[in-house]
């Protein structure tokens, strides 16, 4: 049995394809990663980030950290003048891009498995979407609309463009530029991207937009191989990504809800309890997370059950926290793998908000990721520092269950990605939803997402109001949006269970495709 599963059909296909020849779970996930680097470059690309979740039967997953850290040269004294970080242009992008380096540590891994494929059978498909063309997705059209004035004087901003106007779905776009590069990559190897000629070509466009990454930071920077945050729960262990990611979040959601979710005992209980517990796990989140090297006690510590038990009493089953914080948001794609010796691998890719920094090298095709604008130039613990990394969103997830199962899941969606997993794997592990039904059931999200202000609980208009009703009499702000928001996400999973059809879900949020075979 095999499976793929990703935001976009075209990247599922290119990762299917890759399995369907023999390929194992990562280099089917580096064959989609390119693809769906070309057919969504507004969520994710060459010049952003990746997280890494792999397991193999019977074995401790491991994680590989493929996010940039700060440039040397991102210094306090090179952003005097400024009271934040800009969001676009040269000075945000200030991080070095990792995604890139994290291919080639997740490859390095496979081929203990077996001898990888060369790189231009996965990127085959990549190179052809992007030399030929592809059709614009209203998902694409709306970033470009969103971002348009943004990047009204970026003059090589121009790919993502028709005629100077709005992209228009349906559309065929072509991404030339980037076609050469990835073919470069593929006959040159990966490591042309840090210390070669495609490196050279990137720093040269960065220090002309007026970023901090130079050379120096392409040729010191590497993925890394990291160990999974884990925690039980009553079905099994959840792993998720450490800091600088908001997997910790992830984490305590699940299991404060397994601690309270006997009295769930209707669809508006169970979502007011993953709420609160969304509240509880956001508290953590911003008190203590950041840089690694900056931590203040280890976040396992949050994950044993005296902690847990803290938590979970601090939340009231007839009535909401309330809740006015600063939340984070972004977008990003999440895919999911299975190869035939049930290993699976779960990904994330991003440039953070829309087409990142807006920076676009002409002769790579390569957008450069903003992520660096989540550091704060005041005296916190996200201040900005050279060598460290930024709050991260981004968190891959995975559990393995008592009855057997392994579970690969995510979504996008910046502030909403804990909540989102938190709502699937409950309704799909609580309350009985096959997993496509609990990726597509109505959603709720609180605090801000996609350039949003507010801080309120938004709803699907498509979640039935009795749901609604009960929520606000328990005292949360809520508002209406449209049924299949695209800010709630675009989660997906995959569910192995011995002795049993593969189970494979896509979000009908999305542009995406579920392949099983």
């Amino acid at each position: 049995m095999i499976g793929f599963t990703a935001p976009h059909f075209s990247a599922a296909e290119a990762g299917a394809e890759i399995l369907e020849n023999g390929g194992t779970a990562i280099e089917a996930m580096v064959a989609a990663a390119a693809s769906i680097a070309v057919v969504y470059p507004h969520m994710n690309g060459l010049g952003g980030d990746g997280f890494w979740l792999i397991s193999e039967p019977g074995k401790t997953p491991v994680a590989i950290d493929a996010s940039g850290t700060a440039a040397a040269g991102a210094t306090a004294q090179f952003y005097t003048g400024e009271t934040t970080i800009p969001s676009r242009g040269g000075k945000a992008a200030l991080t070095m891009a990792g995604a890139v380096s994290g291919w080639q540590q997740a490859l390095a891994y496979s081929s203990a498995w077996q001898t990888n494929m060369p790189l231009s059978a996965l990127f085959n498909r990549a190179i052809e979407q992007a030399s030929t063309g592809f059709k614009v997705t209203q998902s694409l059209q709306d970033a470009s609309e969103k971002t348009f004035a943004d990047f009204a004087n970026f003059s090589n901003f121009a790919q993502f463009r028709t005629n100077n106007q709005v992209l228009q779905k349906g559309n065929v776009l072509t991404l030339p530029k980037l076609a050469d590069t990835l073919d470069y990559l593929a006959n040159h190897g990966l490591n042309q991207f840090y210390r070669g000629d495609i490196a050279a070509t990137l720093a040269t466009t960065l220090a002309a937009a007026g970023s901090p990454v130079g050379l120096h930071d392409f040729e010191q920077y590497s993925a890394q191989m990291v160990s999974p945050l884990t925690v039980s729960f009553s079905k099994g262990q959840l792993y998720n990504l450490p800091a600088p990611t908001q997997g910790i979040a992830s984490l305590i959601i699940l299991a404060l809800y397994d601690r309270l979710q006997s009295a769930s005992m209707s669809e508006a209980e169970h979502s007011h309890l993953l709420i609160e517990a969304t509240k509880q796990a956001f508290i953590v989140r911003n008190q203590y997370l950041t840089d690694p090297s900056r931590l203040k006690r280890p976040l396992s510590d949050f994950l044993i059950d005296a902690m847990l038990d803290e938590m979970a009493a601090n939340i009231d089953l007839n009535n909401a926290l309330n809740w006015p914080h600063d939340a984070k948001h972004g977008d990003t794609i999440w895919m999911g793998a299975c190869d035939s010796k049930g290993r699976m691998v779960s990904y994330i890719q991003s440039l953070y908000w829309e087409f990142g920094s807006g920076i676009v090298c002409p002769d790579t095709g390569i957008v450069w990721n903003n992520r660096g604008t989540s550091f704060s130039l005041e005296d916190n613990h996200h201040r900005l520092k050279p060598g460290l990394k930024p709050f991260h969103t981004l968190n891959p997830a995975y559990a393995e269950l008592n009855d057997g199962r392994r579970i690969v899941y995510g979504t996008m969606g910046g502030e909403g990605q804990p909540q989102t997993q938190a709502m699937m794997l409950s309704r799909y592990l609580y309350q009985g939803f096959n997993l496509p039904d609990a990726v597509a059931h109505p959603r709720w999200l609180l605090g801000r997402t996609w350039g949003d202000v507010s801080h309120n609980l938004k709803i699907e208009s498509s979640m039935t109001s009795d749901v609604t009703q009960h929520l606000m009499s328990l005292g949360h702000d809520i508002v209406q949006v449209p049924a299949n928001a695209e800010m709630m996400g675009h989660a997906g999973a995959i569910s192995l269970m011995p002795d049993a059809p593969l189970q494979v879900a896509t979000d009908p949020r999305s542009d995406g495709k579920a392949i099983s075979y």
